[in-house]
Parts: structure tokens; sequence; C-alpha cells
């Protein structure tokens, strides 16, 4: 437990943060999975349409400092390439 102060604030701080990277975190991956069940449904039309929303909150997540640009970049990466291969 915290001793000082400064300490307990810390930790309020540290908890406010978890909790809304965690957020941030399960809303990116709430989208992706949307997406993915989209193109395992075969609704190529709709998952086209969608992806620049997605492509869009994932950014925001890194924006946030949630996930790194590299991980964001793989994300975006697999998911068009997912579409594409499904789609021809």
């Amino acid at each position: 437990m915290a001793n000082t102060k400064s300490a307990e604030k810390r930790m309020r701080q540290s908890e406010r943060r978890r909790m809304m990277n965690r957020q941030a975190r399960s809303q990116m991956r709430t989208e992706i999975k949307k997406f993915r069940s989209l193109v395992e449904e075969k609704k190529f039309d709709q998952a086209r349409s969608m992806l620049p929303g997605v492509y869009g909150i994932i950014d925001r997540t890194v924006k946030k400092g949630v996930i790194h640009q590299n991980t964001a970049a793989r994300y975006k990466s697999r998911l068009t390439l997912h579409l594409n291969q499904s789609a021809s």
C-alpha cells in the first residue's frame, strides 16, 4: 500500500489510465471482430465500407498510446489481406 500522498495519487492515476487503456483496446478489438465476422459471412461490400472506420479506431488507439504504431500497421495490413484473399 502507498505510504506517501504522492504515491497514493500515483496509484489513482495509474488505475484511471489502466481502465481507459483497457476500454480503448477493447473497443478496437470489438471492431476488428465485427469486421472479421462480416468477411467470414462473405459480406464483402459491407466489410469494405467498414474498413476505413476500423482503421480510424486503430489509429486513435495508437494516438492514445495504448498500442505501438508498428502493431497498428500489422493489424491494418492483416485485415486488408484477409479481406482481399477472401474476396478473390
